[in-house]
C-alpha cells in the first residue's frame, strides 16, 4: 500500500461513484494505471464493495440505538447462531461481537420507542441463549467515513 493506493481509497470512500478518469485526475495517474490499481484493490480484498450511504431518519427510521447482550452457555455455536439470527432482522444495522461484560453490542434503527421495545421483547428476550440485556438510545452519531491505512512508525497523539 502506497500513497497512491492511499489517496485511491480515500477519493473512493468519500464518494465511491467517481468515474475511474477523475479518480485518476484526483490522483495524478494515468486512468488505465489507476483502473489496475483499484482491480488490485479489490482481489486484494481491501476494498470489499461499493454502497449508498443513507439518512436512517428519511427511511422512516429515527429512532437508533444499542443494544448490549450476555449469552449463556458461552460457545462459539451460541455466539454464531445467534449472530446469524440477528443479521437478517429489519430492525438490525450491525451487530458486534465483543469482549468484556457483554457478548455483543447490536445497533438498530426503529420508528420509535414502541418498535424498540418490541424488538427487545420478541428478538432479543425471547431468545433463551440471552441472560440479560441493555439498550442505550443514541442521540447523535459521528461516523468516520474514510479510513487511511495505519502506519505503525507514525507517532499518535495520545
Amino acid at each position: 500500500m502506497d500513497d497512491i493506493d492511499s489517496a485511491i481509497l480515500s477519493y473512493l470512500q468519500r464518494d465511491g461513484r467517481l468515474t475511474n478518469r477523475e479518480l485518476a485526475r484526483l490522483t495524478g495517474i494515468a486512468p488505465s494505471t489507476c483502473l489496475e490499481r483499484v482491480r488490485a484493490l479489490r482481489a486484494r480484498g481491501v476494498i470489499t464493495g461499493y454502497h449508498a450511504a443513507v439518512q436512517p431518519r428519511m427511511l422512516g427510521r429515527s429512532l437508533q440505538a444499542l443494544v448490549f447482550a450476555r449469552l449463556r452457555p458461552l460457545s462459539r455455536e451460541v455466539i454464531s447462531a445467534f449472530e446469524a439470527y440477528l443479521a437478517p432482522l429489519p430492525e438490525v444495522v450491525s451487530v458486534f461481537v465483543v469482549s468484556g461484560d457483554d457478548d455483543f453490542i447490536v445497533h438498530v434503527a426503529v420508528p420509535d420507542i414502541e418498535q424498540l421495545h418490541s424488538f427487545l421483547m420478541d428478538r432479543v428476550s425471547a431468545r433463551r441463549e440471552v441472560v440479560s440485556f441493555r439498550s442505550s438510545v443514541i442521540y447523535q452519531q459521528t461516523t468516520t467515513r474514510v479510513m487511511v491505512p495505519f502506519d505503525a512508525g507514525v507517532p499518535r497523539n495520545g
